[in-house]
């Protein structure tokens, strides 16, 4: 529904013969007909083949490659904010965080995402489920060099954060007001050497407990969330 609501393009929408037709299926079918997408009922032993480990919940899209945006333009969709968030995942490996970032990033504003093109997760359909419809409503830039991206949002007034359990400072007392370029690193090695170098400043999240560390779409909602806090629920992402 997120996908129809959006106007992502799509081939196809399949059912699982013998679905229970209640009105979020009914709204799903009705909507995909109102838009000239053919519905049409499988077996659902088809589906399960056709979905990661058969988490279909008796209904499937079938859509276009993802029409991922140039950075420039996403920068430019910036231009005259006073707080701009654009969050920079240095090769995030698992589709399911990706997903999970683009969530949150959604939720809070955010501007859009950035992600490399080669070695990193990119938009499936795992991260798709995985943001629960988010990456149907923010733009997604996917770039062979992140350097040269962060470069770019230096010279457009973006401050460059990147997230490190190993940084001395804590994102209480970081610079989170206005236009930040939030960067997290993988989840095995977190930031590569060259994107950390290229970052204004690191921060971590206070740690209480014992746990080693929260996980990458976690620590992004934590910091992405204390962005909001600082610029304002309303006024995050404002013209200037």
């Amino acid at each position: 529904m997120e996908a129809l609501d959006a106007g992502v393009p799509l081939k196809e929408i399949v059912l699982a013969d013998g679905i229970k037709h209640d009105r979020r299926i009914d709204g799903i079918v009705r909507k995909a007909k109102a838009q000239g997408v053919p519905v049409r009922t499988r077996a659902r032993s088809e589906l399960d083949r056709r979905s990661d480990h058969g988490a279909h919940q008796g209904v499937m899209a079938t859509v276009s490659p993802f029409p991922y945006l140039p950075f420039e333009d996403l920068l430019k969709a910036t231009h005259g904010r006073a707080s701009s968030l654009i969050v920079v995942c240095d090769h995030v490996a698992d589709p399911g965080n990706l997903g999970a970032i683009a969530r949150s990033a959604e939720v809070v504003g955010a501007a859009g995402l950035l992600i490399p093109n080669r070695r990193a997760a990119q938009v499936t359909a795992v991260a798709y489920k995985s943001s629960a419809g988010a990456l149907a409503h923010i733009p997604v830039a996917c770039e062979p060099n992140l350097v040269s991206c962060l470069k770019r949002c230096k010279e457009e007034g973006f401050w460059v954060i990147g997230a490190s359990e190993k940084a001395d400072d804590d994102i209480w007392h970081a610079p989170l007001e206005g236009r930040i370029a939030l960067v997290m690193g993988s989840e095995g090695d977190g930031l590569s050497r060259l994107v950390a170098e290229t970052c204004d400043m690191l921060v971590a999240l206070p740690q209480v407990g014992k746990t080693g560390s929260l996980n990458v779409a976690q620590a992004m909602t934590a910091i992405a969330y204390e962005w909001l806090r600082r610029n304002g629920a309303d006024g995050a992402g404002e013209d200037a």
